[in-house]
């Protein structure tokens, strides 16, 4: 007589050696059906990008802000300021980092949250990028204690993308 334990055994053999031929291809399987094929939709890049939200579109606006802004400042002259600094050079950082971070923008409805790495993203660089032009074009040093305020929400919008 065959106890439980050998019948349990002697099963567990039986199917996995059957699985290993059907693997190999001795048995056939037992669903003589074929599988379906993936669901694939096809979905043009500016329609996804709408769906993840404006940032995109923000970013567009960024990017010809900046280039309108670049121009500008290459054709213009700068004020005079009373200490030593090149305001040329101020404007040209300001310039690189609204393009860097319009680039940037653009990546946002990649990542997980985008919400909170676009609104990080878009106040750093009004607060950053901003206060610099501003500076640049008018020689008014105001504005300036508002700079380090956009650098950092620029670093956490790059972290946000992290999350």
């Amino acid at each position: 007589m065959v106890n439980l334990t050998e019948m349990l055994m002697i099963n567990t053999v039986t199917d996995g050696a059957i699985s290993l031929l059907r693997s190999v291809g001795l048995f056939k399987t037992q669903n003589t059906y074929p599988a379906p094929p993936p669901i694939i939709i096809k979905m043009p890049l500016w329609e996804l990008a709408q769906e993840a939200g404006p940032f995109v579109r923000l970013a567009g606006l960024s990017g010809a802000a900046a280039v309108v802004l670049g121009a500008m400042g290459a054709h213009r002259t700068f004020p005079e300021p009373e200490t030593k600094e090149d305001l040329r050079k101020i404007f040209d950082t300001a310039n690189r980092f609204h393009f860097l971070h319009t680039l940037a923008l653009v990546t946002v409805p990649l990542c997980r949250r985008p919400a909170i790495a676009g609104a990080f993203f878009v106040t750093g660089m009004g607060l950053f990028c901003g206060t610099c032009y501003y500076h640049a074009f008018t020689g008014d040093r105001s504005l300036r204690r508002l700079t380090p305020i956009g650098g950092s929400c620029l670093i956490l919008g790059w972290l946000a993308m992290v999350l």
